[in-house]
Order: C-alpha cells, then sequence, then structure tokens
C-alpha cells in the first residue's frame, strides 16, 4: 500500500514527498488524484519551508536522510533540467530565530552542510510562524523570471499558522506566490485537527496539493550493499576536483569545499551514496564540479590554460 501511495504522490506533489516515504499515512483524506505528466521545465526551483521546532525532530532527520534521493528524483525528468534547492527553516517569536533563509543554489552540498547544522528545538504552544515563514519563502528567496522554470514550494509543518496582529495572512501571501508562478504544496505531519484547514486552504489557493504524513519518528535511509563502496569512490572522485579562480571565487569555493568535507565526514552512508548518484547525472554535474573546475572548463573549451593568471592556478 505504501509503495502504490508513493507511486502517485510522487507525481502528484512532485518530488517533495519522496522525502517522507516511510511515514505516508494511507489515512490521507480523500482518494489520490490520478497522476499527471510532470511539468516539462528546463529548471526546477523547489524551496521547502520547514518547521524546525522541537516536535518536527523526526522529520528533519528524515530530511538530511532523503535530500539526495529528492534531487535525483528530479534529475530524472525526461528533459533533465537544471535543479536548485532553497529552505526556510522557521520557528516562532520568541525562539532561537523566526526564520533562516537558505537561497536557492545549485550548489546542494553547501546547501546540505547547512541543513545538517538545524537541529529541532524550541516551539511550546502550538502555532507557529507560518505567515512569516512562507512570506520569506516568496519573497526573499531568488526565483527566476523564466517562463520555462517550474518554482514549486514545499511547506512541511505540524502546526497552524500563528497570526500576529498587523502581519500579512498567509492567504495573500499564497496570491503573490501564484503572481509570480509559483505552485504551493502543504505536507502536514502528524494529524493534528487544527492544522488540517489552513494546510488545506494554502494548497488549493497555490494551486498546489495537500498531504497528510504520519509523525516523523520512524524515518531511515535505505542502505544497499555497494553504499560504502559508492561513497568510497564519491569521496575520491571530490578529491580530483582543481578549482581556480580570483580570491572571491576562491572563497565561495573553499566554503563549497568546506561542506562537501563536512558531509563526507557526518552524513550516513547511505545519504553519501546518493549523493553520489544525483552527481552522476547531468543536473547533478554542477553540484559536483561547480563553476571553476579547471579541467572540466578546459576540456568544455570555455577556458585556454595560457589565458588563466597564474595567481589563479590551484597550487597544484
Amino acid at each position: 500500500m505504501k509503495a502504490k501511495l508513493l507511486a502517485a504522490a510522487l507525481i502528484v506533489v512532485t518530488v517533495g514527498v519522496v522525502a517522507f516515504y516511510p511515514m505516508l499515512d494511507s489515512r490521507a483524506t480523500g482518494p489520490l488524484p490520478q497522476p499527471q505528466p510532470a511539468p516539462a521545465a528546463q529548471k526546477i526551483e523547489a524551496v521547502f519551508v520547514l518547521d524546525t521546532t522541537s516536535s518536527m525532530t523526526g522529520l528533519i532527520e528524515t530530511a538530511k536522510e532523503k535530500i539526495w534521493s529528492i534531487a535525483t528524483t528530479l534529475a530524472q525528468a525526461e528533459q533533465t533540467p537544471a535543479i536548485e534547492i532553497g529552505l526556510v527553516a522557521y520557528r516562532d517569536r520568541g525562539d532561537a530565530y523566526v526564520t533562516q533563509v537558505i537561497d536557492l543554489s545549485t550548489d546542494l552540498d553547501t546547501m546540505y552542510g547547512q541543513l545538517m547544522q538545524f537541529a529541532a528545538v524550541g516551539g511550546g504552544d502550538t502555532p507557529e510562524s507560518v505567515n512569516r515563514a512562507l512570506a520569506d519563502a516568496v519573497h526573499r528567496i531568488s526565483w527566476s523570471q523564466d517562463p520555462q522554470s517550474y518554482r514549486v514550494i514545499f511547506l512541511v509543518g505540524d502546526a497552524p499558522p500563528h497570526d500576529y496582529p498587523g502581519e500579512t495572512h498567509y492567504r495573500d501571501i499564497v496570491a503573490s506566490a501564484v503572481a509570480k508562478g509559483i505552485v504551493v504544496n502543504t505536507i502536514q505531519c502528524g494529524d493534528m485537527p487544527q492544522t488540517i484547514a489552513p494546510w488545506t486552504e494554502i494548497a488549493r489557493l497555490g494551486h498546489g496539493r495537500y498531504l497528510r504524513v504520519s509523525r516523523a519518528g520512524d524515518a531511515f535511509a535505505v542502505a544497499t550493499p555497494y553504499d560504502d563502496e559508492i561513497a568510497q569512490l564519491s569521496a575520491e572522485l571530490d578529491r580530483t576536483r582543481l578549482f581556480y579562480g580570483n580570491d572571491d571565487e576562491m572563497r565561495r569555493l573553499n566554503a563549497k569545499i568546506a561542506a562537501t568535507e563536512r558531509l563526507e565526514a557526518e552524513a550516513s552512508i547511505p545519504s553519501r551514496a546518493r549523493r553520489a548518484a544525483f552527481n552522476a547525472t547531468e543536473a547533478g554535474h554542477k553540484n559536483l564540479f561547480g563553476d571553476n573546475d579547471l579541467i572540466e572548463d578546459i576540456a568544455a573549451g570555455e577556458v585556454s590554460l595560457d589565458n588563466v593568471p597564474a595567481e589563479e592556478l590551484p597550487a597544484s
């Protein structure tokens, strides 16, 4: 039953639901819509708006394990699109932060490094700053204006919005999203009754889908007998990169290297193997080599070694 539910939901809710496969709730209200073809897009921009309060501990761990599977599924579109993923983490007023925004990027290593730093803390009262989180996702993310880009938000949480006086309501925020060509999907974690109505309304107004999943405590990464070797080969491939550039470019690229080293040290072997699978796709090529890999750029005819200033060459 879970496998069939996932197969349909994967298309209906694009690929965001892949992250929550172990927790899919077969009690979701109403039948799943009939599968529809995924949108033909040259680019996919996906932003996850994620509740990071203490009740969401299991879900955040799931996201850390499943983000590479999501990216790999996206990369399997008929015409391989460019893939950018962003994140808005949210809690509520009085917590350590209300929102933290990670902008859209093809550099999923760096995004993943930031995701690894999130821990589920805070909350207390039930409602959370959903309005602020959605507003940041719509207005603080660098969405493109490309008509060939599929733009989508996944609102993921278990608690209803905290409606503060003077704060823009989610209905107006979702209207702004639609005006920008952004689809808004909602994924409710657990079965808190107060969350059903706003999550359903947000998805309806956002031309998206509403899905309910069970409490996020039983998430896991599916391992294979080949994961150890794949993860090791992936790390060896990472070490073949030869980045070059001016000081500003190298600061950015060194941050990317640091993020890669951190995920290789701290991420689970299955998730590192899934990252390798994504990097092996056409869409994942950008994440692996970034913008300034010397060998890649020379091979592609984008730069001549004779024309690169000596001070911008890698030390090796």
